[in-house]
């Protein structure tokens, strides 16, 4: 590694830990419902990459008083099924569950739930609503990247539940840094593999907010507003094979995010 590059990761490093530690010092994260509004802006944020038109405000009232908002219907079910989704995940999460094929599938089956689809393909028949791994090749869009043959998913995830169990045990659990970087890297390549048919950006960052909740790190959230450049740094760090760029972009957003939350703060209280 260049001396550069050194310098820049810890820089990065220095950064990510200086903001993480004002925003904890700030008690941001100890507000009254801090937990479930922050959870319902994963989600709401979550959804919108994939085409969600559902505001916070209205999956709030979704959530918590059952009120429909005036938005596709489809929309609305996306988001109540990754609710359930992120609830189950904090329940693996408390007991330091193993990673496993079975424990993704059961999670992608909540994630699609009420907005998957059955397939018939020459592989077999098989539904994304049940959480299925594909049985079809698929590419990122007209002219994108081909992801894996459907044929190697199993074996390819199973070998990425075998090393994200390994790194789970082997990461120090004091260096936050490293944490969320074993995080958005898991997050990288289980997107990379793209293992079922439908739901595979909403499982990637559930994955990613799993492995923070059981580290005990403030969760991380792809905001909508920086869609176009979280999808280049995936396509950049797939055509380069080299995570570090999503990596990257990730520690920046994420640390970007809670700088603005703690002005925000900051900017209430002198109020």
């Amino acid at each position: 590694m260049k001396q550069t590059e050194i310098e820049r990761d810890r820089m990065s490093n220095q950064n990510l830990i200086e903001t993480v530690n004002e925003y904890l010092s700030l008690g941001i994260n100890q507000q009254l419902d801090y937990d479930k509004f922050y959870l319902y802006s994963i989600i709401t944020h979550s959804t919108a990459i994939e085409g969600s038109t559902v505001t916070e405000i209205e999956n709030q009232l979704l959530f918590d008083e059952g009120i429909s908002a005036n938005k596709p219907m489809a929309e609305q079910l996306m988001n109540l099924d990754l609710k359930k989704a992120y609830e189950q995940s904090f329940i693996y999460a408390k007991s330091h569950a193993d990673f496993s094929i079975e424990l993704l599938c059961s999670l992608a089956a909540l994630v699609m739930q009420n907005t998957g689809s059955t397939y018939k393909t020459i592989g077999g028949d098989f539904s994304s609503a049940k959480g299925d791994l594909r049985l079809l090749n698929v590419s990122a869009g007209r002219g994108g990247k081909s992801y894996l043959a459907w044929q190697k998913v199993p074996d390819r995830l199973q070998k990425f539940c075998d090393w994200l169990n390994a790194e789970r045990k082997a990461v120090d659990k004091n260096d936050i840094h490293k944490l969320y970087e074993l995080s958005f890297e898991a997050h990288y390549r289980i997107v990379s593999i793209h293992p079922w048919a439908d739901g595979n950006g909403r499982m990637s960052r559930l994955i990613m907010n799993i492995i923070q909740y059981e580290a005990g790190v403030i969760p991380s959230i792809v905001k909508k507003e920086k869609r176009a450049e979280y999808i280049q740094s995936l396509a950049l760090s797939q055509e380069n094979e080299d995570s570090s760029i999503f990596v990257d972009f990730m520690l920046n957003h994420h640390t970007e995010n809670l700088q603005k939350q703690i002005a925000e703060y900051k900017a209430s209280m002198e109020k």
